[in-house]
């Protein structure tokens, strides 16, 4: 299945490059070249990642890469990325972001 990294996640992923960057440009490459290997596993057993716990949707999953959260969405055609956040940091949406 195809996976598509939305412009919500792709930030996320900036974010995360540049406050590594901060110390270590290379360290922020290969952190975010890990996050964004996921979605290999992603595409191939979309159902492999839980549940998200603040999320009552079956379709919504993550996938944790080091202490980060991979968050995605299962449609029929492909799977949308829609975040990736620390896991000390907050949940990033007050109400479900898809119907």
């Amino acid at each position: 299945m195809e996976v598509h990294w939305t412009k919500t996640a792709i930030g996320h992923l900036d974010g995360i490059y540049c406050y590594i960057a901060n110390d270590s440009v290379n360290y922020g490459k290969r952190v975010v070249d890990r996050l964004t290997k996921r979605s290999i596993q992603i595409a191939n057993f979309p159902l492999s990642g839980r549940k998200v716990p603040e999320i009552e949707m079956d379709q919504i999953k993550e996938v944790i890469e080091g202490p980060y959260r991979i968050i995605y969405y299962i449609k029929s055609n492909q799977i949308d990325i829609l975040a990736v956040i620390h896991g000390a940091q907050s949940f990033p949406w007050k109400k479900t972001p898809y119907p």
